[in-house]
Order: structure tokens, then sequence, then C-alpha cells
């Protein structure tokens, strides 16, 4: 893990092993990161993945295993596909004038045999501690595939107490309490885009275990439409995860018969952004 922090805002563990995404966040001596409070699905990569703060699912699948079209040995897409557990080659790493920044190159090998090319560029506001991450994939292989892509952004959840909400326009009502649903979890997944708006915008908090301090999330509304939250309270899982996503929450027959599942194609790049700050 590589420390990437600024002169104001969170302090990451950024994971070079693994896509170069969030292992820790500290706020002061917290670190928000789940750990080991989480459920084991039995795929040892994304038992590791999910005990950080940030994890990227995709290129070519998220959510739970499903078949592969047109293959008749039974193989399937792995839990939140492949990105979890390829390298970073680190390309660019800076810290100066109060702001930190860095670029990287993952190579990826999907569950189909082909390559993809993520680039990831990770920076921080020095004016407002706020967290950016633009993505860049590019299909580097010889066929189309449909891309797909979630964050998941996760936190224990034991350190919330009554008073922490989720807030956004993308809720019914505005908002709702951070252990909604029935227990011990629930997930839902809404359309995140409100109007014309370009980025979307949600809030949790205030969280008293970092000073009453509240995480405002915002992200890419062209590329990533939809907003999942999810909660798992049966121990010894204690988190919150929220999931700016690419596509609803449905199978991937029933998206491909939609027409919701669209290729990119050989040479092809899509983008993807998430900013994030604790104020």
């Amino acid at each position: 893990m590589k420390v990437f922090s600024a002169e104001i805002g969170p302090r990451l563990l950024l994971d070079e092993s693994s896509v170069l995404d969030i292992g820790s966040c500290f706020i002061g001596a917290v670190d928000l990161a789940p750990g080991r409070a989480i459920p084991d699905d039995g795929d040892a990569r994304i038992d590791h993945s999910l005990e950080g703060f940030l994890f990227t699912c995709g290129p070519e699948h998220i959510r739970h295993p499903e078949p592969i079209a047109g293959r008749d040995d039974g193989r399937t897409y792995p839990l939140h596909g492949s990105f979890s557990a390829h390298p970073a080659d680190i390309m660019f790493w800076d810290h100066q004038n109060g702001s930190a920044e860095c670029r990287a190159r993952i190579a990826v090998t999907m569950a189909t045999g082909e390559p993809a090319e993520l680039e990831r560029h990770w920076r921080i506001d020095p004016a407002t501690g706020e967290v950016c991450l633009h993505d860049t994939l590019t299909n580097t292989g010889s066929r189309a595939f449909p891309a797909v892509h979630m964050y998941h952004m996760n936190l224990g959840a034991w350190m919330f107490d009554g008073e922490v909400r989720l807030s956004g326009r993308m809720f019914e009502g505005g908002g709702l309490p951070w252990n909604f649903g029935p227990e011990p979890g629930s997930v839902f997944c809404v359309p995140a885009r409100q109007g014309d708006e370009q980025w979307a915008e949600l809030s949790l908090g205030p969280i008293a275990a970092i000073g009453g301090l509240t995480l405002r999330v915002r992200f890419r509304t062209d590329t990533l439409p939809y907003l999942q939250i999810w909660r798992n309270q049966k121990a010894p899982a204690h988190v919150l995860g929220i999931e700016p996503v690419s596509h609803r929450l449905a199978g991937r027959e029933e998206l491909a018969k939609a027409g919701e599942l669209h290729d990119l194609k050989p040479g092809e790049s899509i983008e993807y952004g998430l900013k994030f700050l604790f104020a």
C-alpha cells in the first residue's frame, strides 16, 4: 500500500497490487474502511478488495457470477468482474504545493481471456481536500465486449449512530436512515441523474466518530447513471456500501434483452468519474 495524501483531506492507502484501489481511508486516526467486518463470498480477490474503502468492479462484469454467453464449459464471469487483483503500473506520483496526484495503468485480462486497459488518475484538491478519480477504460483486445463498471465505497457501519442519514435528490423524499430496510441488511438501486445533472451528488452523515463530518460523494451520470446502496449487518459483517454503477440491478440476460448492454469495440474507450470529500 502507498500513502496518498495532501495538506488537507483524508489520508489514503492505495493498493498497488489491486487496481490502485483504496485500502484504508483515514480521517485523523480513524480508518473508515470496514476491514474484516465484511461477508465472505468465497472469492479471495474480492475478500481482499471488499475490506478496503473503495474497490472497482468490471470491466466486463459487475455483481454476482453469471455464465459467459456462448460457452459450453460452464465458465462464469467472476464475482464483481476481473479488475480486482490486477497490479497497477504507476506512471506518475507527486506531492507538492499542498496537493497530491498520481497516474497509473492497469493491464487487465478479462474472464474471456481478452485484454483491456484501465488508465487511472487520482488527485486531491489542495483547496478543498476533495479526492478526485478519473478512469479511462480502453478495449485493447480483438473483440467487442459490453463495458460495465461499479465503484464500491465501503464504510464500517459500527461507527454510525441514529443521526447518520443518506441524503440526495435521487432518494425518495430526499433521504433515508443509513440502516434502511429489513434486518440484517438490504440493497436498492435507483436512477442517479435528476433532470440534466452531469454529476449526481449524495451525502452520508454526520458521522460522530470523525468529529461530525459528512461524506459527500459526486459521480458522473453519463457513464454511471445509477446508484446502488447496500448494507449488511449479518455478523461478522457490519458494512455500508455507496455504489455508483453503470447499470440497474438486473441480470446480464435481462439487460441484454432490454438493449442496455452496449459494446465497447476494439480501440474504443469509455470514461468514468468519482469525487468525494469530508466536510
